[in-house]
């Protein structure tokens, strides 16, 4: 007899990690406001290239996630390329920075700031 397994997808996740350090930065700044945004753009060695800002302004179709107090902004072009994706936040000897590992990228950079799907 088998069982059917169920569960939600990931659309797109921010990490505890880099939750705190939106947070930290968010606090730093004074405005509370401001939301981690990602997206994508054209470029880069592997063909599209990850992109960070912190923004107030919330468009009608974008995705929000929210995690421990962090809020995360995706647009609904760069949505496509980062649905199953998790953002974090690395400090490591290449320096610290946000993240995303992609499952749809078929090749990334050694930086992995750019990729190709």
């Amino acid at each position: 007899m088998s069982t059917v397994q169920t569960h939600e997808p990931v659309i797109i996740a921010l990490t505890d990690n880099a939750a705190d350090k939106v947070k930290s930065l968010i606090d730093e700044e004074g405005k509370p406001s401001l939301k981690l945004r990602v997206f994508v753009t054209g470029g880069g060695c592997s063909g599209f290239q990850y992109g960070f800002s912190f923004d107030e302004e919330v468009a009608d179709d974008d995705t929000i996630v929210k995690h421990k107090g962090a809020t995360l902004i995706v647009d609904p072009l760069s949505y496509q390329y980062l649905v199953g994706s998790r953002v974090d936040y690395v400090e490591n000897l290449e320096g610290s920075r946000f993240v995303v590992n992609n499952p749809m990228a078929t090749t990334t950079c050694g930086c992995g700031s750019s990729f190709s799907i």
